[in-house]
């Protein structure tokens, strides 16, 4: 009991499997709500985000409601961070209170495992820095097997600020351990050539049209302005060579699936078109939020 899940880079394919299996059991399967099975009754989720979230933060609590655990939910602003403390501080401060585990969301890359080595309260990663963000990786691979039924041997078009992005790699390092074929495409600004060496048989591109030839998945990113100094291009010019649009759509393969981790900036990395069209698994990617984020806290507090 009591594990940490850091990465999806450190999980073998038998535990990834059995998280999202295990998923499935939560899913609504066409009712109303999400299943609420009690399993974590008398925990405590202690949800601790460094840095803004919607989607993450919200279905992390809704999922530990839903396994009947108790939430506390700390941010920056409202820690004793913004006075001056050193993050292990607060949340030594935070584990002295014995919750039954800790989600962390935090700027630095590296920050869940550093506090992962020093606090016995396991921590779940909901995203760090630039580096991962593994339940993200897992949801979305829940929604492309519910969609499409495997991850093997499908082509995956990742495309836009691979550079910052920590659903990249946990994406990256997810689909590599089921045999699908990954291709990395945006700016080459944003698509540094070492992005190559994530996983075996990743491939760069900086044609968007190539990327998506053929393409079983396209999944759009947004440009982390608030990582970069400097924009590589305006919006518009953007949107022209790296913004998805019904012409893409159509040179992937005739069932392709188009998903987004929000937020969505339509008009620079989405068109409205594609958006809102029946090849979007957007809204069900946030709905996959919570089934798989239950599975890994369950997995966290009772596996």
């Amino acid at each position: 009991m009591g594990r940490s899940l850091l990465g999806i880079e450190d999980l073998d394919r038998a535990e990834i499997e059995r998280i999202l299996d295990r998923a499935v059991a939560f899913q609504p399967h066409g009712g109303a709500n999400f299943a609420k099975v009690n399993t974590c009754t008398g925990m405590m989720v202690v949800n601790a985000f460094f840095e803004n979230s919607t989607r993450t933060r919200s279905s992390f609590e809704i999922a530990a409601h839903r396994l009947g655990a108790d939430t506390l939910s700390i941010t920056a602003a409202g820690s004793s961070v913004a006075k001056g403390e050193s993050l292990v501080d607060t949340l030594n401060t935070l584990a002295a209170m014995r919750p039954s585990v800790i989600v962390m969301r935090h700027q630095a890359s590296g920050a869940p495992h550093f506090l992962a080595r020093h606090l016995s309260t396991p921590i779940v990663n909901a995203g760090d820095g630039t580096h991962e963000h593994p339940t993200q990786a897992l949801l979305d691979a829940r929604t492309i097997l519910d969609r499409l039924g495997r991850l093997e041997g499908l082509r995956v078009a990742i495309i836009g600020d691979i550079q910052h992005s920590r659903v990249a790699r946990s994406n990256v390092f997810l689909l590599s351990k089921f045999g699908a074929s990954v291709v990395l495409c945006g700016p080459p600004t944003l698509l540094p050539r070492e992005m190559a060496q994530l996983a075996p048989g990743v491939e760069l591109e900086y044609d968007m049209r190539r990327a998506v030839r053929d393409a079983n998945v396209i999944m759009m990113l947004r440009v982390q302005l608030e990582r970069i100094h400097e924009p590589p291009m305006q919006a518009g010019e953007y949107f022209r060579f790296y913004g998805l649009r019904q012409e893409h759509v159509e040179l992937a393969h005739p069932d392709v699936i188009v998903m987004h981790p929000g937020p969505m900036n339509r008009g620079r990395e989405i068109s409205s078109e594609v958006a809102d069209s029946q090849r979007s698994m957007i809204l069900s990617q946030v709905e996959n939020g919570v089934p798989v984020r239950m599975a890994v806290l369950e997995r966290t507090l009772l596996w």
